[in-house]
C-alpha cells in the first residue's frame, strides 16, 4: 500500500483536523534527533517530463497546500492518481520563488530547448513537460521549523534514506533523457551522489543555478544581469555565478544541438 492510499482515509474524514505543529502527528514518518519528516502528497511522478525541477524539501505552506488540495480532490470524487497529481501540481514551487525561478530558467535559455515561449508555461499550459520534486520528497522540519539544508542531507540517515529511496526511484522512472535542474548547491550535491551511482549522466544535470528563494535576491539579480558587479556585497561571489551561468548556457546549447542532430 502506498503512503497516499494509507493516509487518504484521514484526508476524507470530515472530523480530522489538518492543523498541527508543524503538521498533524498522524502524518509523522520519521524522527531523528531534532528532525521530523511528515507525509504530504508529493508522490506523483510525471514520467513523460523532459525536465525535472528539484528543490530541497517542501516547506510548511507547500505541505498544507498539497494536503488541502488532496482532500478537496478526494471529496470531489477524484481517483487516487488524479488527486495525487493535482495536489502536487498545486503546491509545487508555489509562492514568490516561482517568478525568480522562471526568470532564471528563461535567462539560460531552457525555454528554447523545450520549444516554449517562456518557462512560465511549465506552470500552466505545458505542465506535461515538467516534473516538480524535492531532494527530500516529504517535508522535513528542524525543531518544528522548515528544513533549509542544514544539517546536510547526506549526513543524517533519515534524510539520506529519502534521497536513496524516493529521489532515486524518481530518477529511474524518468529515464536517461530527462534534464535535472537542482535548485542550489545543497541539492546539486545530492544529484552528484546519484550521478556517481550511475543513475544519470553529467549532461543531464543543469547545476549552478542560484536558489530562487527571496533571501537570495542579490545573487539572483546579478545572475539575471539586473545588478552590477560593482554594487555587490561581500556575500556574493560574482566569479562563481559567471562561471555557473556560462556552463549552464553551454550545456543547453549542446543539448539543443544533440536534439537537432537526432
Amino acid at each position: 500500500m502506498s503512503y497516499f492510499e494509507k493516509f487518504s482515509p484521514l484526508l476524507t474524514d470530515p472530523s480530522f483536523n489538518l492543523s498541527g505543529h508543524p503538521l498533524p502527528k498522524d502524518f509523522l514518518l520519521a524522527s531523528e534527533g531534532n528532525l521530523e519528516t511528515f507525509y504530504s502528497p508529493f508522490d506523483y511522478i510525471n514520467t513523460e517530463a523532459r525536465v525535472t525541477i528539484c528543490g530541497i524539501t517542501p516547506g510548511y505552506q507547500q505541505a498544507m497546500d498539497a494536503l488541502s488540495e488532496a482532500r478537496k480532490q478526494l471529496n470531489a470524487g477524484a481517483s487516487l492518481e488524479e488527486a495525487k497529481r493535482r495536489a502536487k501540481e498545486t503546491a509545487s514551487f508555489s509562492g514568490p520563488m516561482r517568478n525568480n525561478l522562471i526568470a532564471m530558467l528563461d535567462h539560460i535559455g531552457l525555454h528554447l530547448l523545450l520549444d516554449i515561449n517562456s518557462c512560465a508555461r511549465l506552470f500552466d499550459t505545458h505542465q506535461h513537460l515538467v516534473h516538480y520534486t524535492s531532494a527530500l520528497r516529504y517535508p522535513v522540519f528542524v525543531d518544528g521549523k522548515n528544513y533549509n539544508g542544514s544539517p546536510a542531507m547526506l549526513s543524517r540517515s533519515s534524510l539520506r534514506q529519502q534521497v536513496d529511496t524516493h529521489l532515486a526511484e524518481e530518477v529511474r522512472a524518468l529515464g536517461r533523457t530527462c534534464i535535472y535542474v537542482p535548485l542550489g548547491p545543497k541539492v546539486a550535491e545530492v544529484f552528484k551522489r546519484l550521478q556517481n551511482n550511475g543513475l544519470l549522466k553529467p549532461a543531464q544535470l543543469l547545476d549552478g543555478l542560484p536558489h530562487p528563494s527571496g533571501a537570495n535576491a542579490e545573487r539572483i539579480s546579478y545572475f539575471l544581469g539586473t545588478k552590477s558587479r560593482e554594487t555587490l556585497s561581500m556575500k556574493t561571489n560574482p566569479g562563481v555565478l559567471n562561471h555557473a551561468k556560462a556552463q549552464l548556457k553551454e550545456k543547453i546549447h549542446n543539448l539543443k544541438a544533440m536534439e537537432i542532430a537526432r
